[in-house]
Formats: C-alpha cells, sequence, structure tokens
C-alpha cells in the first residue's frame, strides 16, 4: 500500500483508541455505569476494566484504526497518517505543556483538540456547479452562503464543499467535507456533532424541524419546496448520518419545538434508525409532547434523489406537450 509501511499501520492499530477520543472527539464520550459508551454509535462499549472497545451489533473489539476506518470513513492511508500524527502532536503537546496541565492530562482528561474551520477559498465555483448538478437551486445556495453554512475548501489538494453547524451564538462548531470529485466524506477534526449542519427557517422561532441524514437531503428538501410552493416554515436538521445526537441536542436549545418529521433515507437503515428515533423521543420525559413522524422518500432512497426525478419530470413534460401538440396539428 503506497504511502504507509507495515509497521505504520501496526503502530496505528496499537493507538489507544479510548485516548485518541479523548483528545480529539471528546464530546463522544458518555458514562455508562464503569465504562464509557459512544454517542453516536450507542453499541460501541469502552469496557473499562479490561481497556478496549467492543462493538456490540458487530459482536467484535474494534480498534483506533478500524475506527477510523468503518466508522468515520477515512482511507487507509489517512487514517494511518491521521493516528500516527495525533500520537506525535500529543507527545509534542505534553512536552511543552505547564506541569499543572501535564499532570491534568495524566489523570486521564486530555484537552480537547480545538477546532477550526477549512480555509475558503474565494472562489467557489466548483462547489456551485457540484451543487447545482445535484439540482439544490441557486436561491438556496445563495442563502447558505449568507449564512455562513456553506463554501468551498481544499482538503489536500482536492476541491471539497464545507457544511458548517453553528451554536446559538452563531459560532461554526462543527463541519464536514464532501469531495466535489470524488468520494470523501469526512467531519473536520474537533467537530461537535451536537451542532450539526442547519438550514434554517425564514423566520424565527418555528416550532417544527424536519431532519435528514446528510445537508444536500435537506437542502434538496428545500429545493422542493421551493419549486412546488409548499406553505412551510422549519428548520432543517442534518444529523450526519442516522445517530439522534444532533436532534436531541437540538430540541434541547430549541424547547419550543412541537413537531418532528423524520425525512430519513428509504433503506433498511434509514427506516430502522427512524424507528429507533422515535422511540426514544417518546419514552424521552423532556419530548413526549412532540409529535413524530416518519416520511421517507417515494420516490429514490434519499430527498435529493427524489429531487432530481422531480426535475427531470419537470423538463420532460413540455416536450410531451409539443409532441401532443404536434400530433394534433398533423
Amino acid at each position: 500500500m503506497p504511502g504507509v509501511t507495515k509497521e505504520q499501520i501496526q503502530q496505528a492499530r496499537e493507538t489507544d483508541l479510548f485516548a485518541y477520543l479523548q483528545f480529539h472527539e471528546p464530546s463522544v464520550l458518555k458514562r455508562d455505569g464503569p465504562n464509557y459508551r459512544h454517542r453516536e454509535h450507542d453499541s460501541l462499549v469502552y469496557v473499562t476494566g479490561k481497556k478496549y472497545w467492543y462493538w456490540n451489533s458487530r459482536g467484535r473489539k474494534i480498534n483506533a484504526l478500524d475506527y477510523l476506518i468503518e466508522i468515520r470513513g477515512y482511507g487507509l492511508v489517512d487514517a494511518v497518517n491521521q493516528l500516527i500524527g495525533a500520537a506525535e502532536v500529543k507527545k509534542r503537546t505534553r512536552t511543552e505543556a505547564d506541569p499543572e496541565k501535564e499532570k491534568t492530562e495524566e489523570r486521564g482528561n486530555p484537552a480537547a483538540e480545538s477546532f477550526s474551520l477549512p480555509w475558503a477559498r474565494r472562489c467557489a465555483t466548483f462547489a456551485v456547479n457540484y451543487m447545482r448538478c445535484r439540482g439544490i437551486s441557486g436561491e438556496v445556495i445563495l442563502r447558505c452562503f449568507r449564512l455562513g453554512i456553506f463554501y468551498e475548501a481544499r482538503y489536500k489538494g482536492e476541491a471539497v464543499c464545507v457544511f458548517v453547524g453553528k451554536d446559538d451564538e452563531k459560532k461554526a462548531r462543527f463541519a464536514c467535507m464532501r469531495s466535489i470529485m470524488g468520494k470523501l466524506k469526512k467531519d473536520v477534526y474537533g467537530s461537535d456533532k451536537r451542532y450539526s449542519f442547519c438550514y434554517p427557517p425564514e423566520h424565527p422561532g418555528s416550532r417544527q424541524v424536519a431532519v435528514f441524514e446528510a445537508p444536500i437531503d435537506a437542502l434538496s428538501h428545500a429545493t422542493l419546496q421551493e419549486m412546488e410552493g409548499w406553505k412551510w416554515d422549519g428548520y432543517r436538521l442534518s444529523l450526519g448520518g442516522t445517530s439522534g445526537v444532533a436532534l436531541f441536542s437540538f430540541l434541547e436549545r430549541h424547547p419550543g419545538i412541537l413537531r418532528v418529521t423524520l425525512y430519513m433515507d428509504n433503506d433498511l437503515a434509514g427506516l430502522v434508525n427512524a424507528r429507533k428515533i422515535k422511540s426514544a423521543l417518546r419514552k424521552d420525559p423532556r419530548f413526549k409532547h412532540i409529535r413524530v413522524g416518519i416520511n421517507p422518500p417515494r420516490t429514490g432512497k434519499d430527498y435529493n434523489e427524489k429531487l432530481l426525478y422531480t426535475l427531470q419530470q419537470t423538463r420532460e413534460e413540455p416536450e410531451v406537450s409539443r409532441q401532443k401538440q404536434a400530433a394534433v396539428s398533423i
């Protein structure tokens, strides 16, 4: 495998995954009795006594390299470099730290890596063209730019779309990158999944939230509304997958929400997780008053496929009409 050696791969496998998450993704760790559980993947449990992560849904242990490749979507080379690089950064940080900070880290509470957005390119031609090819309207794209929740950046020389999630003070707390030409799908390190991408309503204070797996689906839904003139003005929240972490955090911060509609993908994973989220909301006393609906797309796997199909049908209708008129005139 070009770029990494067998020794480096083994070193990456032996990286302490719990320490790695404490340093890079502290927000995903939650206490579960004497153990820890992953907030986004509930079946991942850190067994404190034996010091390993167990993936209950897969019935096996998981190491740091497995985590980055199978859960975070890294390629092998990127995952190895990330883990080896992270280990070096951590060593350097400890060396340069003051004694009090070093003692804190030795007690198992390393400081989280600070989150920062990728550098934005002044020209976003590639990102805009990509979004238009996915059917997203110019008005929706422009509003995203104005809100500072979408832009174009470079990652390892490749043009990428960046979707940003902000907190209530409009501070960026989350970002995910999606390749324009390739298959890259990656959260920016230090991202807090509780503040995932959200396309806000035109008027603040809405009591409704539509929930999607990906930002492109949320923006596809907004484009469909623009095309078909729906009278709806709510939040459009992306989960960044199928975990309900972002939704539960959003509802905690927006206690006025009365309606949640889960627009998950129309596949087994999407439907199963939609039912799990709905059940969890009903069981939580904080959210029992909220009406929850499940509304997968009737056409296509997700709402972007539904949008593209709708656009295709819209383009074909005038052609069919012209053919009928020509037949009548003959």
